[in-house]
C-alpha cells in the first residue's frame, strides 16, 4: 500500500509541479512582460524550486559523445553489447577517422566497469567512464529498474548478480579484461573471479576494487550499523513492497527507489536544505553557472531505481549481518568463495580517506583475503582528503586516483610485452 500511495501522491502533485514549471518560465523568461514586474525574480526562483521540488526524476543519458584518446577528439557511439533481463551490458565504442589514432586504440586494454545496484542508476558513474576512455576499451553494467521488469522474468538474488558478472567478464574476454567494480558490487565481483579461478577457469588480468563492503566489521559506518542493529525480518517488514499495477513489474517485490532516495538525504538533511536554498539565492542573483551546476547534480541524484527484493535482502544478510565474505562461509548456487584460489589475476584496492559509506580498511580487506595473488602483484592506494564519490568522480578521481589505476592495468595487461617479467601469463 505504501508505494500505490507515493504514486497517487505524485499523481496529485503532477499538476502543481507543472503549474510551477510554467510559472519559472513565465516570470524568468526575458522575452516574457511579467519578467518586468516587481518581484519577478524572487517569483521565477520559487517557482521553479517548487517545480524541482515535485517533478519526477526519470532516468539520466550518460551523454558521452566524444573524448580525447591518444592525442585525437574521438567519437563515442554507446551501444548494448549483451542484453539481460536484469542489467544491460554496454559499451562506449570509440571512432576516429586518422588510422593511426585507431590502430592504437584497438590495442588499448579492455574494462568492465561495474555499477552498484543500489539505488542509483550507472550513470552515477558518468565521470568514471569519461576518463577511462582515454586509454581503455569500456564496458559497464547498466542495470534495469526492478519495476520495470515482469513478474514472468523469475526473482533476481545475491547469487544471480555474480554469475551476470561471470557471464560479462567471459564476454569481454578473460585474457585482456580488466575490472573495475566501485562500492557494492566489489563483494559479488571478487566472488566471481574467485569461483571462475575455483573451477581452473581463466580470470580477468587486473581487479580494481573501490571503497567497497568486502569486509563492514573494520571501521564501520552509519551505514553498517543500521544493517546490524535490525533484524533481517525489520528490513522485509519495513522496506520491502510490491511494485503497484501501472508498472511492467506489477506484483514484483521490491525495495523502491522513494525509500532509498529518503534514507539518502536523511544522512544529511542540513546539507541538502542548504543546497535548494542556495539555489533559490543563485536563481533569483543571476548566478547562472552555479545554478546550473545544482540542477546537473540533482538531476543525477533524484534519479532512482527500485531493487530486487531478494538481491537486497541477500546482500544485507549476506555481506552486512554474517560478512560470510570474510569468514569464508559464502557459497554461490553450491559453490564456495575462496578468493585465496585467485592466483593470476592483480589487484588493486582503493579508498577515500574520510569516506562515511564504506570505512577505511573495509576495501583494503581483500589483500588478505585472496593470499594466493603473490605480494607483487598487488596493490593498495588511500586518497587522501577523498569521500566516497571523491575516488571515482570529480577532480581527485581524474587527477589522483586514474593516473594510478591507468598505469596499475598497463602494467599488467597481458597485450603488453613488458609484464612478463612481473609474473603475468596468458590464459
Amino acid at each position: 500500500m505504501l508505494y500505490l500511495m507515493h504514486e497517487w501522491q505524485r499523481s496529485m502533485l503532477s499538476p502543481l509541479s507543472y503549474w510551477a514549471e510554467a510559472g519559472a518560465k513565465m516570470f524568468g523568461d526575458i522575452a516574457s512582460p511579467f519578467a518586468r514586474m516587481p518581484g519577478a525574480d524572487r517569483a521565477a526562483a520559487g517557482c521553479e524550486l517548487m517545480y524541482r521540488l515535485g517533478k519526477a526524476y526519470e532516468k539520466p543519458e550518460f551523454d558521452i559523445h566524444s573524448v580525447h584518446a591518444h592525442g585525437h577528439d574521438v567519437a563515442i557511439v554507446e551501444q548494448v553489447s549483451m542484453a539481460k533481463p536484469f542489467c544491460t551490458l554496454k559499451r562506449f565504442k570509440r571512432f576516429s577517422d586518422d588510422q593511426a589514432t585507431v590502430d592504437r586504440m584497438k590495442h588499448d586494454p579492455a574494462v568492465l566497469v561495474v555499477a552498484p545496484l543500489s539505488g542509483h542508476h550507472s550513470t552515477l558513474l558518468r565521470d568514471t567512464v569519461r576518463t577511462l576512455l582515454r586509454d581503455h576499451k569500456v564496458y559497464i553494467t547498466d542495470w534495469v529498474d526492478a519495476r520495470m521488469i515482469p513478474v514472468e522474468e523469475g526473482a533476481f538474488s545475491l547469487a544471480d548478480y555474480v554469475s551476470y558478472i561471470e557471464e560479462f567478464i567471459r564476454h569481454v574476454g578473460v585474457h585482456r579484461a580488466h575490472v573495475v567494480s566501485v562500492c557494492q558490487p566489489t563483494v559479488p565481483v571478487l566472488a566471481a573471479v574467485s569461483l571462475m579461478a575455483a573451477r581452473g577457469e581463466p580470470t580477468p588480468a587486473t581487479l580494481t576494487l573501490m571503497g567497497g563492503p568486502i569486509d563492514t566489521r573494520k571501521s564501520p559506518t552509519s551505514v553498517d550499523n543500521l544493517a546490524t542493529t535490525r533484524p533481517l525480518s525489520w528490513f522485509r517488514n519495513q522496506l520491502i513492497h510490491k511494485v503497484p499495477y501501472q508498472y511492467p513489474g506489477a506484483g514484483r517485490d521490491v525495495y523502491p527507489g522513494f525509500l532509498q532516495h529518503a534514507g539518502f538525504i536523511a544522512m544529511n538533511p542540513s546539507r541538502h536544505v542548504m543546497s535548494h536554498w542556495d539555489f533559490y539565492e543563485n536563481l533569483r542573483k543571476g548566478d547562472l553557472d552555479d545554478a546550473e551546476a545544482h540542477r546537473k547534480f540533482y538531476d543525477e541524484y533524484n534519479a532512482v531505481l527500485d531493487m530486487p527484493a531478494e538481491y537486497y535482502l541477500d546482500t544485507i544478510e549476506t555481506v552486512f549481518q554474517e560478512h560470510r565474505l570474510p569468514k569464508g562461509t559464502w557459497e554461490v548456487h553450491g559453490e564456495p568463495v575462496r578468493p585465496a584460489k585467485i592466483k593470476d589475476t592483480a589487484l588493486l584496492t582503493i579508498e577515500g580517506e574520510l569516506d562515511d559509506i564504506s570505512g577505511p580498511g573495509q576495501t583494503e580487506a581483500a589483500h588478505d583475503l585472496c593470499k594466493g595473488i603473490a605480494k607483487k602483484r598487488r596493490k593498495h592506494v588511500t586518497v587522501e582528503g577523498a569521500g566516497h564519490y571523491g575516488i571515482f568522480s570529480g577532480r581527485r578521481w581524474r587527477d589522483v586516483v586514474y593516473p594510478q589505476v591507468r598505469d596499475f592495468i598497463k602494467a599488467f595487461d597481458r597485450g603488453n610485452s613488458n609484464t612478463g617479467a612481473q609474473g603475468t601469463r596468458k590464459a
